[in-house]
């Protein structure tokens, strides 16, 4: 670290992103990163480790020499995990000292768009009239997008079969194919697909419809048991427990700064995420609220721990 209150030696900085090229994570990390990196006037580079539900990612990070250099892009997939394992190589509260949230993004109920599904409505008392005959799709155990399905089945009390697939372009397949009856997937890779008429959206899990798709409702909207019902995905950095103050400070500011920049918020609204920043406190208590409800939902569902 460079003298001075939060100054950075002119090593690049480093975002570990859990996830593979091309995907939210990992454009939300390039776009904030470049604008980043322009304010500390010092390079931000990308270094995607993807696998084992962000584990790796993780504990490259938590064993990082804590000077602010290597970052880690954090995620709800941080606070499943920590659900989810029985033993993980970190604990992600005390292991990491949070910067600030990056933004939020919706998750959705998806059909093929020639189902007989035109509503959530229709979809939920087709899955009350004949229970456990109910397919819903999603990515994989150990992602958002699964324990999300749960919680939505909990919450609306419907008995359906969640079937996990490896990734996104499986969901989409399965469910143009008819494999499946419906999916819950994040909203922004799917969109085209939606706006191309192969997919509809029934709903999505926010508290506000999406951005450039108004006529699609929230779950919250179909009142009954989902009346109060809220969960979106969102993406944070943070740092290797240790790292200075000052430079915690600083790299929150200069990412707060970063997220007003009026282009880059267009550039992540197109990615149907809402740039939203945070305090390090207020991004340590979204994760502790989060790891807390995520294990709840991974406990009812009886999802074996991995």
């Amino acid at each position: 670290m460079g003298r001075g209150a939060g100054r950075l030696s002119f090593r690049p900085v480093r975002i570990v992103v859990p996830f593979g090229p091309g995907g939210i994570a990992d454009l939300t990390a390039r776009a904030v990163g470049k604008e980043l990196g322009e304010r500390l006037k010092q390079s931000v580079v990308v270094e995607n480790r993807p696998g084992a539900g962000g584990v790796t990612a993780g504990d490259v990070v938590a064993r990082a020499e804590p000077d602010g250099h290597t970052l880690l892009l954090m995620s709800n997939g941080t606070a499943v995990s920590a659900g989810l394992f029985r033993k993980l190589p970190f604990d992600a509260q005390k292991d990491f000292a949070p910067i600030s949230l990056l933004g939020t993004f919706d998750i959705a109920v998806l059909v093929a768009e020639n189902a007989r599904f035109k509503t959530l409505a229709d979809l939920l008392a087709h899955a009350k009239a004949n229970p456990g005959k109910l397919n819903i799709a999603t990515v994989a155990v150990g992602s958002t997008q699964n324990p999300a399905a749960e919680l939505f089945k909990g919450t609306a009390g419907i008995d359906a079969q969640v079937v996990p697939f490896n990734g996104t372009p499986a969901v989409i397949t399965a469910l143009r194919g008819g494999e499946v009856d419906a999916a819950i997937e994040i909203l922004g890779p799917v969109k085209t697909q939606i706006t191309s008429k192969a997919l509809r959206a029934l709903a999505v899990f926010g508290d506000k419809r999406p951005a450039g798709l108004a006529d699609v409702p929230t779950a919250a909207e179909s009142g009954g048991a989902l009346a109060g019902f809220n969960v979106a995905s969102w993406n944070a950095l943070a740092a290797p427990a240790g790292t200075p103050r000052p430079v915690i400070e600083r790299l929150q500011r200069e990412t707060q700064a970063a997220l007003a920049d009026p282009e880059l918020r267009q550039q992540l609204a197109a990615l149907n995420l809402e740039a939203r920043s945070s305090t390090p406190e207020q991004l340590a208590n979204l994760l502790a609220s989060e790891i807390r409800r995520w294990t709840q939902v991974i406990e009812r569902a009886k999802i074996p721990r991995q």
